[in-house]
């Protein structure tokens, strides 16, 4: 058999010899090759991004064009490694390279989905792609032995990845676009009512609700302790007197006093018992009670997500982290694409009545379930 041989590119990359070619499409191998290898191109301008957000680099070159030497001075770093940089982003097409100045730009358009504190960044998504990486082997022997890897061994990253992830959302869509779509909620934490959000992480949501709604009052919950000395440093600086914060877990929620309305931002997916935790919010709030879950707007039938653009970040990012996290304590891993159809199936099982769920507007990748404690509960 004659070799065959496998090329991405003007570069020829693997020679392939054996029965394994028998009835293989020559062409249909070279484009899936060229595929893959962009995929592994893209892996690593992710790294890129990364370092330019922790180098403060992205944001120096938004302020304008600059030879390497230039956007090292405005940066404070070492010319040669900024140099090697700005050729990978500008070979990638994030920056534009002008070869007879020697100058490189980031455009308008490239800038404000990388730089800036609006939900158009979205620089701060490498930062996630980087900290998964250093639990693959991991993973890998959870793949072979079970169990998985505990949420303690993510943190202290994982509480400053995910801030920096949900801030710029949290600070653009949760007063104008998400609480619109939860009826006459926002009306009535404008008279004053008593809120929970169940795994408030850093707490920014609660302080932002808190700060926009002064006549009600937020407590937010979280298990690690990290994350609340941060929410707490946030809501002291805002001069809060509205939001307060403790280490708990979930499935402990205060039932007496009982809370009007319970949040739960990207907290679900991730439970070890989420309903054991559903029931208990269930039961924690006042009949009539409100309960948002906002979380990720998936199908719960991988068929229906072949064609949704975002499936491999969310599928991957579920293998890396939140199913594991899960697993690690036998828990239910549900997995990041828990779904809508598996969503609606809990809030009902947990005694919600009228559960609805909204697509977030300019948020492909999250949605909006809201629910109520029936009012004849007692």
């Amino acid at each position: 058999m004659e070799p065959t041989t496998i090329t991405t590119g003007t570069t020829t990359d693997t020679t392939v010899t054996g029965s394994e070619t028998t009835g293989v499409d020559q062409q249909a191998a070279e484009a899936f090759g060229q595929e893959v290898f962009g995929h592994y191109v893209g892996g690593m301008l992710t790294y890129m991004i990364d370092l330019g957000i922790r180098t403060g680099l992205l944001d120096a070159l938004a302020e304008g064009p600059a030879t390497s030497h230039e956007l090292a001075e405005r940066a404070g770093a070492v010319e040669r490694y900024v140099r090697e940089w700005l050729a990978a982003l500008a070979t990638g097409g994030i920056v534009r390279y002008d070869p007879a100045t020697q100058t490189f730009e980031l455009p308008p358009e490239h800038a404000v989905c990388l730089t800036g504190t609006s939900a158009f960044n979205v620089a701060p998504q490498s930062r996630i792609t980087t900290l998964l990486a250093r639990y693959v082997d991991g993973v890998a022997d959870a793949f072979r032995d079970g169990g998985g890897i505990p949420f303690t061994a993510y943190r202290p990253e994982f509480t400053g990845v995910m801030d920096q992830l949900s801030r710029g959302i949290m600070d653009d869509a949760l007063i104008d676009r998400i609480l619109p779509l939860t009826g006459e909620l926002p009306d009535r934490l404008e008279r004053g009512i008593r809120v929970a959000d169940v795994g408030c992480g850093t707490g920014h949501a609660a302080n932002l609700l808190a700060r926009h709604f002064p006549a009600s009052t937020f407590v937010g919950y979280d298990i690690a302790p990290d994350a609340i000395d941060r929410a707490r440093e946030e809501a002291a600086a805002w001069g809060l007197t509205n939001a307060t914060f403790e280490v708990l877990d979930a499935t402990r929620l205060p039932v007496d006093p009982p809370f009007d309305a319970v949040f739960a931002f990207d907290t679900v997916h991730d439970l070890v018992d989420p309903r054991g935790v559903l029931a208990r919010i269930h039961d924690a709030l006042t009949p009539g009670g409100t309960l948002v879950v906002y979380d990720v707007n998936a199908s719960s039938d991988l068929a229906d997500n072949l064609a949704h653009p975002l499936a491999p970040f969310i599928y991957a990012v579920s293998t890396l982290h939140c199913l594991t996290v899960s697993l690690s304590e036998d828990g239910a891993g549900l997995g990041t694409a828990w779904g809508r159809q598996q969503a609606m199936l809990l809030l009902a099982d947990a005694g919600f009545e009228g559960v609805t769920v909204h697509d977030v507007p300019d948020d492909p990748l999250n949605c909006v379930y809201v629910g109520h404690r029936p009012t004849g509960d007692r």
